[in-house]
């Protein structure tokens, strides 16, 4: 489906609030209008309204603040779901 055009006439501190958060986010400004119309939308109970979800450099931006496991601990979750995963009986063939 062919995105549609839209013609917008903002406020100037509007425009500039949203200049801000674009930068902000390293997105463009309709990325952020279609971000906040989804969100409008589907709060109001639209039913085609949903987020289009996360740029690739917001991200990368979120991703380098979001807390991390520590190599010992990386090896730990490892073990652990290999164990799980061993204690588990073989599954049925699907014939049977």
């Amino acid at each position: 489906m062919k995105d549609a055009h839209l013609t917008l006439r903002l406020p100037a501190g509007l425009a500039r609030l949203l200049a801000r958060a674009a930068a902000a986010r390293g997105v463009p400004k309709s990325q952020v209008a279609r971000d906040a119309v989804a969100r409008y939308l589907a709060a109001s109970g639209a039913s085609e309204a949903r987020p289009t979800g996360l740029a690739a450099r917001e991200l990368a931006k979120r991703w380098l603040s979001l807390p991390h496991l520590q190599p010992d601990e990386a090896a730990g979750l490892a073990d652990a779901i290999e164990a799980a995963r061993s204690s588990l009986p073989p599954p049925a063939p699907a014939w049977e």
